[in-house]
């Protein structure tokens, strides 16, 4: 499938709880707030700087959260970006 980008896309930032765990309603909350005003894709666990410090399981639970928000309505650009090549195609793949 051949997804075809424009206009604005969001670097999403991740919200967090006070003792340090995501905070995955807010989370959504945003993603559906930036669907409503009108952007043209969203970006999680991109160019915000959190990535190098989320878990492996939070890192995705992230994507997911964001795609099934999105639900086809704009592209989801995943970011998957790593130091680590193995880590990079792994987050790719997901």
């Amino acid at each position: 499938m051949v997804v075809k980008l424009n206009g604005f896309s969001t670097a999403l930032i991740t919200p967090m709880m006070p003792e340090g765990n995501l905070d995955i309603e807010a989370f959504q909350k945003l993603c559906q707030w930036q669907i409503d005003q009108g952007i043209s894709g969203l970006v999680p666990v991109g160019t915000t700087g959190e990535s190098p410090t989320l878990s492996d399981q939070e890192h995705r639970q992230l994507i997911d959260s964001c795609v099934a928000v999105a639900k086809g309505q704009v592209p989801v650009i995943a970011g998957t970006g790593s130091n680590n090549t193995e880590e990079a195609i792994h987050y790719t793949r997901h």
